[in-house]
């Protein structure tokens, strides 16, 4: 199973496990919460059987094909998830989180930027209000290459909830694309003062002040990502930094050398060597 199944459980569980989308017969079933039980727990296989088994009595029930879908995600069977996504909508037209989960599979799946920021914007428009649908979006934006609009989005994010952290670096990473290295310092330290094992943070503010030449900050925070996580990239990165900080004493010996090796030869030619 390929490693972008894993967010989903952070990104959309949460959610789903405590929404319902008006009248519904589900929760009088007890299959119905062990599923969800499951799902919370990570028993991604076993929720997808008790809903399987639902979706025989309940095939109308729009929340019911979501669950599906995200427990086929989990376990990698991305058409299955597709499938039961656009069959909530189908049923739930407006139904907000199952126009999420299709918007992240455009993103992370496809790599359809265009057709995720479609479904973020829809988002957005139907919760105005809600700072991860301006999130969502400015992330799809921003891999779409449009950086002024991504930018509006994370600023609109952080406006509607200040504390939060992933969009504060997140618009950090769009200011590293302008390089403009003095707003994506203060964006990641925001970032990092809410949540300081922020990986992506970290990482923006070692780039930051790698653009800015302050080469043994930029290792100190390589350093502190290095001690949190086991990337090899980092441990790259730290050396080729350490490099570019002492080229100039390589330089000095090699040209030392040449000098030397120079002042060698005219000696001995002086002496008819």
């Amino acid at each position: 199973m390929r490693v972008w199944v894993l967010p989903l459980a952070g990104v959309f569980i949460g959610v789903l496990l405590a929404y319902g989308q008006g009248e519904s017969s589900l929760p009088e079933e007890k299959q119905w919460e062990r599923g969800k039980r499951y799902l919370a727990e990570g028993e991604a296989g076993k929720a997808k059987k008790a809903f399987e088994e639902l979706l025989e009595d309940y095939s109308y029930e729009p929340d019911l094909h979501l669950l599906f879908a995200v427990a086929s995600l989990k376990l990698g069977d991305v058409r299955a998830a597709e499938v039961h996504v656009k069959e909530t909508l189908g049923l739930a037209p407006v139904h907000v989180e199952a126009m999420t989960l299709l918007g992240w599979i455009h993103l992370e799946v496809h790599r359809d930027f265009s057709a995720a920021i479609e479904a973020y914007t829809r988002v957005a428009d139907l919760r105005p209000n809600y700072p991860r649908a301006h999130n969502n979006l400015g992330v799809a934006l921003k891999k779409n290459g449009d950086l002024a609009r991504a930018l509006e989005s994370f600023s609109r994010a952080l406006h509607l909830r200040e504390d939060y952290a992933e969009a504060w670096s997140n618009r950090g990473w769009v200011y590293v694309e302008q390089k403009r290295w003095q707003e994506a310092r203060e964006d990641f330290k925001q970032a990092l003062r809410l949540n300081p094992k922020d990986e992506g943070a970290l990482y923006g503010l070692s780039r930051v002040l790698r653009g800015v030449r302050d080469y043994a900050g930029a290792q100190g925070a390589l350093r502190t990502l290095i001690a949190q996580y086991s990337n090899f990239v980092y441990w790259l990165e730290w050396a080729e930094i350490e490099l570019v900080r002492y080229y100039w004493v390589l330089l000095l010996v090699a040209v030392g050398f040449f000098a030397h090796s120079r002042y060698k030869r005219v000696r001995a030619k002086s002496y008819g060597g």
